[in-house]
């Protein structure tokens, strides 16, 4: 977002327990800054009435604003909390256990009671299709409109919201996918559809699967938002663009986040780690680490050369923190840094041990 052309830029961070906002007025060349309590029941609350105490404080008006930056845990929250939309899978037979199986690797050699990353998707919701695209992109098994039918009334009656579409060899060639998900659209319009060939086009069935619906999963938790935000913002005469932060430090649309919300889910984190990669830079420091601790959660990621380091192997909801593979993998371009679910706001204690 350009600064140089007037008006007023806004950035807003919602955290686990602080919403935090800046308001950047070009004409006048000074910040302004608001932190109020986030409100995790409707989290567009806590932004509204952030933007308006921080704006009429500074004695300034909503509608002289031409841009906000947007970062949010929502997502990582969701689905650490278990807290998404109901979610089933559609697979090729035979692999409706792949996301549970997972790639049989134990974290952990010599824990006898090892304790796996639950699925987002209940055993009883991953259903199967009888189709099958071959490594090559050639189909064996052409997709049976009849069959998607009857799984589309299935999906219905028990009451699903989202649903994830995850077939094998989807990478190579997405055509049956494609017709799969038109189908659902024209036998079940209010399914909200993820294709993996469209959230993640790679191999590896398990990751891209995961990935799939872990981004379903919070679609409709997303969407709902970003629609209360919008009005919200529309409602104080807001007519500036308004982009979300993606986990990898670049910005999206709103209608892009709504589509691929998993791209989010290191939304928040990612915009401190670019903050103290351009600090370092003033201070004319280009290998810097940086430490950002909020209310709920401290991070720490390593600035190398100007720039934070990336991965596309990521992992969320661990069941043990600092254990690769206890997670479910996610496969998006995200800043890399360790997080630890203690902050500014919480309290240690010595135990009887």
């Amino acid at each position: 977002m350009n600064v140089s052309t007037g008006g007023l830029r806004v950035g807003i961070d919602i955290g686990g327990t602080f919403t935090d906002l800046l308001v950047f007025d070009a004409d006048a060349g000074r910040f302004h800054i608001g932190k109020i309590l986030t409100t995790p029941d409707e989290p567009s609350r806590a932004v509204i009435d952030g933007l308006v105490a921080t704006l009429s404080a500074a004695g300034l008006s909503s509608t002289a604003v031409r841009g906000i930056v947007h970062g949010t845990t929502l997502v990582t929250n969701a689905i650490i909390e278990r807290k998404g939309a109901k979610t089933a899978l559609l697979t090729t037979r035979g692999f409706r256990d792949a996301v549970q199986i997972g790639r049989e690797h134990r974290y952990d050699l010599y824990d006898l009671f090892l304790e796996m990353p639950k699925p987002l998707v209940p055993r009883d919701l991953r259903l199967e299709l009888d189709e099958r695209v071959l490594a090559d992109g050639a189909e064996l098994v052409a997709v049976s409109p009849g069959q998607v039918r009857e799984l589309a009334d299935q999906l219905v009656a028990a009451g699903v919201e989202a649903v994830a579409i995850a077939l094998i060899h989807a990478w190579r060639d997405p055509a049956h996918e494609r017709q799969v998900e038109a189908l659902l659209a024209e036998y079940a319009p209010d399914l909200v559809v993820s294709t993996s060939s469209s959230v993640v086009p790679e191999i590896r069935e398990y990751e891209r699967a995961s990935t799939t619906i872990a981004n379903v999963y919070v679609r409709p938790v997303v969407s709902r938002y970003l629609h209360r935000l919008e009005e919200s913002l529309a409602a104080l005469g807001v007519r500036g663009s308004l982009l979300i932060m993606l986990s990898s430090g670049g910005t999206c649309t709103v209608e892009t986040a709504r589509t691929f919300p998993i791209r989010l889910i290191e939304s928040g984190p990612a915009a401190g780690a670019l903050a103290a990669a351009e600090y370092g830079r003033l201070s004319g420091m280009s290998d810097v680490l940086s430490f950002d601790m909020g209310g709920t959660t401290a991070k720490a990621c390593l600035i190398d050369a100007g720039r934070p380091l990336t991965t596309s192997d990521f992992e969320v909801s661990r069941v043990y923190r600092f254990k690769k593979g206890s997670g479910l993998p996610i496969k998006v371009p995200v800043i890399e840094m360790i997080e630890i679910g203690a902050g500014g706001g919480s309290i240690a204690r010595i135990d009887a041990l």
